[in-house]
């Protein structure tokens, strides 16, 4: 693919100062770009990088002096840079079929465009939304839904009862809907508790490889709409996870607590049963909550206390566009 630098600057609302008729074939870290090539300055204690890169053009926010390539002024340029990527490598295609090799069950409702991997299995009275893309070894569920144009990494497994919403992304390893952790200590064993609830995902989740959702005891597990799940990630039964929160690999939600809109916990972080955890809260990593945390409130520790972390949503965007810039994006 080769484009002209001003047909980027449309995709991505930018400006160009430079020659606007550039060649770009590509998008790269501002340290091992190449001619030809577009990258991307979000911090700008990296200018010293756009100088000595190699790159045809450099996304930023605002001029730098010294820089010998073409900037693209944009508002926000690791949100464009996102933006780029799909374009210079967009989503792989799937044939809009059902693989013979996959067992689809009994008045099963698929929608169109749907694709189904082989060795993938479609229990009865499943609903399966137009361009769905199920992968290889999947497993749905007796009754599951799901919404349009959400894409299931191979060898996932749906659980019975499970609803999952529209353009939601789970990867490889994820379980939906297995039996909350529930028994009742009787005469010294342990009892167990029928799991009959279910599990709520909704629209625009994400969820990474390895993540395990229970289903509740009674009522709902829900995920609120827009959250991102990294891996490895355990959320147990009756949790209620807020809209377009950010869970960090190895986070632990122990059943029935209730974390708000735009939460962050940070990797290895803890959360005792029952709790609230209000709207905006950011935890630090590796922190056990073991008590009630108001809306807003930055905390680390065990048991938390308020620190200083940056404060709102998407506050590990900083560190990730650095990552970025060290060849990490």
């Amino acid at each position: 693919m080769e484009v002209s630098l001003d047909k980027i600057a449309e995709w991505v609302e930018g400006k160009v100062v430079g020659d606007p008729h550039l060649r770009i074939r590509g998008i790269a870290s501002i340290e091992e770009a190449k001619p030809g090539e577009i990258t991307f300055l979000a911090n700008p204690k990296y200018a010293s990088k756009a100088i000595q890169t190699r790159a045809s053009a450099i996304l930023v926010r605002s001029k730098i002096d010294g820089v010998s390539c073409a900037l693209l002024m944009v508002e926000d340029p690791y949100f464009a840079f996102t933006r780029l990527l799909s374009h210079f490598h967009p989503p792989r295609r799937y044939p809009a079929e059902v693989d013979p090799r996959a067992a689809v069950g009994k008045e099963v409702i698929l929608g169109s465009g749907v694709s189904i991997g082989p060795f993938a299995t479609v229990e009865d009275r499943a609903k399966i939304g137009d361009r769905v893309r199920l992968g290889a070894g999947v497993f749905v569920g007796e009754g599951s839904e799901i919404g349009e144009d959400s894409l299931i990494y191979p060898n996932v497994t749906l659980r019975e009862g499970v609803r999952i919403g529209k353009r939601v992304i789970i990867h490889s390893g994820t379980v939906i809907g297995s039996d909350g952790f529930g028994f009742a200590p009787y005469k010294g064993k342990y009892h167990k508790i029928p799991q009959v609830g279910g599990v709520i995902i909704e629209d625009d989740v994400e969820l990474g490889a390895n993540v395990t959702v229970d289903r509740a005891t009674l009522g709902n597990t829900i995920i609120g709409a827009g959250t991102k799940v990294d891996n490895l990630v355990q959320i147990g039964h009756n949790v209620v996870v807020g809209a377009d929160s950010i869970l960090v690999a190895q986070v632990g939600i122990s059943g029935s607590a209730k974390i708000g809109r735009r939460v962050t916990l940070a990797g290895q972080v803890g959360v005792a049963g029952h709790l609230t955890i209000g709207d905006n809260v950011v935890v630090g990593g590796k922190s056990g909550v073991t008590k009630d945390i108001p809306a807003g409130e930055n905390v680390s520790g065990f048991p938390p206390s308020p620190q200083g972390l940056v404060k709102g949503p998407g506050h590990f965007s900083p560190s990730a566009r650095n990552a970025g810039e060290n060849q990490s994006a």
